[in-house]
């Protein structure tokens, strides 16, 4: 009897995967699981492996004795070695467009909120206070920014289109993709350099790679203007967290918005959480009821798809 392995997840049931592989002749298998120690014994005689947070390592894909896929709740798949599981030719498939209008969404809320200091003004009326309850120059007006889209990808294209009436000049990084796409939508292709140091507003839509992680750093931090603004709703080591908290506790860095951080969950102690130029939320800026289900059925039926020998889609790691 095939088996389908869940290794973790933060649904409150499995009911919608549960639907998908109903099939009799499948037995399904899951648990919450954090380490690779714990990993092993679960996935060893999986024949495929939907996998959530965990960290699916080599040592992990090495007790893999029957998997015919690896699939990722969501589009990163940086909690999964893809040279390993290329070297045991285990495909490893994602779900990149399940949550592509809410994450351009979320990114236009952050942007809103920090540029118009939501936050700030509804706590200071929350205290019974009255009046503007930040200094002026942070109330920012969007048309009068230059914004900078690092990664031009599905959301970082929404992103731009969300962005163009409210009419910002708008810059984009992203080496794979073509100059005249980037024009084509009303944006500038620059250099990495170039949108850091001429943006006010800084947004991250690229993977977590090992070109990409700690992208955001001391050394690129000094390149960004003195009060820019840093927006974050791909993968949290794209930022190295202590330069971000010098920068804001300095002023360097006028303001985050962070859906991600490094590490998850950010500590009780972590200043992220207390100071005032910083918007957090609990990495759900992917969440909706549509999505959510979208992204549970894809899963559910690449995992059954690989299963039956079908074609896979999303694979990732070339297998």
């Amino acid at each position: 009897m095939p088996i389908v392995v869940i290794t973790d997840f933060t649904f409150p049931s499995l009911d919608i995967e549960e639907r998908e592989l109903s099939d009799s002749q499948i037995e399904l298998r899951s648990g919450q699981c954090k380490t690779p120690e714990t990993l092993i014994p679960l996935v060893r005689d999986a024949d495929a492996v939907i996998t959530q947070f965990a960290p699916v390592t080599a040592d992990v894909i090495a007790a893999m004795e029957r998997a015919t896929v690896i699939v990722r709740y969501g589009i990163g798949v940086d909690n999964v070695d893809l040279e390993a599981a290329r070297g045991r030719g285990i495909p490893v498939c994602n779900v990149p467009d399940y949550c592509i209008d809410e994450v351009a969404d979320h990114t236009l809320a952050f942007i809103l909120a920090a540029t118009r200091q939501v936050v700030p003004n509804t706590i200071h009326i929350r205290d019974g206070q009255w009046g503007l309850a930040a200094p002026l120059d942070g109330m920012r007006t969007l048309r009068d920014q230059t914004v900078g889209i690092v990664g031009f990808g599905r959301i970082g294209r929404e992103v731009a289109a969300r962005l163009a009436p409210f009419k910002p000049r708008r810059l984009v990084s992203d080496r794979f993709v073509d100059a005249d796409n980037i024009r084509s939508a009303g944006c500038e292709p620059v250099s990495l350099e170039e949108l850091l140091t001429q943006s006010d507003i800084v947004t991250l839509h690229c993977p977590s790679t090992s070109e990409t992680r700690r992208l955001i750093n001391a050394e690129s931090i000094d390149q960004m203007k003195p009060g820019a603004i840093v927006i974050n709703l791909a993968r949290g080591d794209l930022i190295e967290t202590p330069s971000l908290v010098a920068a804001l506790e300095s002023g360097k860095i006028g303001a985050a918005a962070l859906d991600v951080c490094d590490p998850e969950p950010i500590p009780l102690d972590s200043p992220l959480r207390t100071l005032p130029n910083v918007i957090a939320a609990s990495h759900i800026a992917s969440v909706s009821p549509k999505a959510v289900r979208t992204l549970r059925e894809t899963a559910s039926r690449i995992a059954l798809a690989a299963l039956r020998g079908e074609p896979l889609p999303n694979i990732v790691n070339g297998v």
